[in-house]
């Protein structure tokens, strides 16, 4: 008898709004997100593919409990089989669950990258912990001592993966952490998200990248207007797409340059 893996991370039917005033006191509820299905079991990478403002990273701020006050959410979010609670959420957050923020900007323009990477961590060993953080993410020592804009981009993505993902990490949020990189930089982030899921954690790459998206995911979420059209293996991005489970999904994948452009009539922003 064939024993089923619960995932690491179960989202259900969820739907997120925001509140906001017009044409003075007047009050309504948009929803950008309506109905959003997507799981992670460990050790696995699942990406989350749309385009901008489709609400991939939405998603995101739900699962870390960062969206803005005026948020209304409902559905179902379930860690390691317990409920993620607005309390459990902030108890993991930076711990269990890690984000990779989307821009580099999160770095500090004005303290050397090798003090923040020391935030957070013990005192006592902040700065041989940081050291041990840059050998593994191929930063040299010398680096702590920079300012961000003394980095190359695919330096500071190592830094920002530095100063986001610790030890004991399970889950780890990757927001948009390609776009407009070097390639060299690019198969180095692609690279330390395999590393994660290798060592056990799952892997949410969020990204509007197909090529990046299918060269290291196992399953991929296609997602559109805050809705989840299909998951399906990465595998099945091949071809015409004839794997593929929606015609949205199909003309995504064949709207590549690769694909010779078909479906041209389809918009697929950055």
């Amino acid at each position: 008898m064939r024993i089923a893996v619960q995932p690491l991370l179960k989202v259900e039917n969820l739907s997120i709004g925001f509140s906001q005033y017009f044409r003075g006191t007047q009050k309504r509820v948009i929803h950008p997100i309506s109905n959003l299905n997507v799981d992670i079991n460990e050790g696995e990478i699942v990406a989350v593919l749309g385009a901008s403002g489709s609400g991939k990273s939405l998603l995101a701020h739900a699962i870390l409990g960062i969206l803005p006050t005026n948020a209304i959410y409902s559905g179902s979010m379930i860690y390691r089989g317990v409920e993620l609670t607005k309390k459990r959420k902030e108890e993991l957050r930076g711990r269990e669950i890690s984000f990779i923020p989307q821009s580099v900007n999160y770095l500090d323009p004005l303290m050397p990258v090798g003090k923040q990477v020391q935030i957070g961590l013990d005192k006592q060993s902040a700065q041989e912990r940081q050291k041990m953080l840059f050998a593994h993410y191929g930063l040299k020592e010398s680096d702590g001592k920079l300012y961000p804009h003394e980095l190359s981009g695919g330096m500071l993505r190592r830094a920002l993966f530095a100063t986001s993902v610790r030890e004991g990490v399970k889950l780890v949020i990757a927001d948009e952490p390609t776009p407009g990189i070097h390639p060299k930089a690019l198969k180095e982030i692609l690279k330390q998200l395999r590393q994660f899921a290798k060592e056990g954690a799952g892997v949410m790459l969020i990204t509007h990248d197909i090529m990046s998206a299918i060269e290291i995911a196992n399953r991929v979420a296609v997602i559109k207007d805050g809705q989840t059209m299909e998951i399906s293996a990465a595998s099945a991005f091949s071809g015409t797409g004839e794997q593929l489970k929606t015609e949205y999904a199909r003309r995504l994948w064949r709207a590549l340059p690769q694909n010779d452009f078909e479906c041209q009539e389809l918009r697929w922003e950055a």
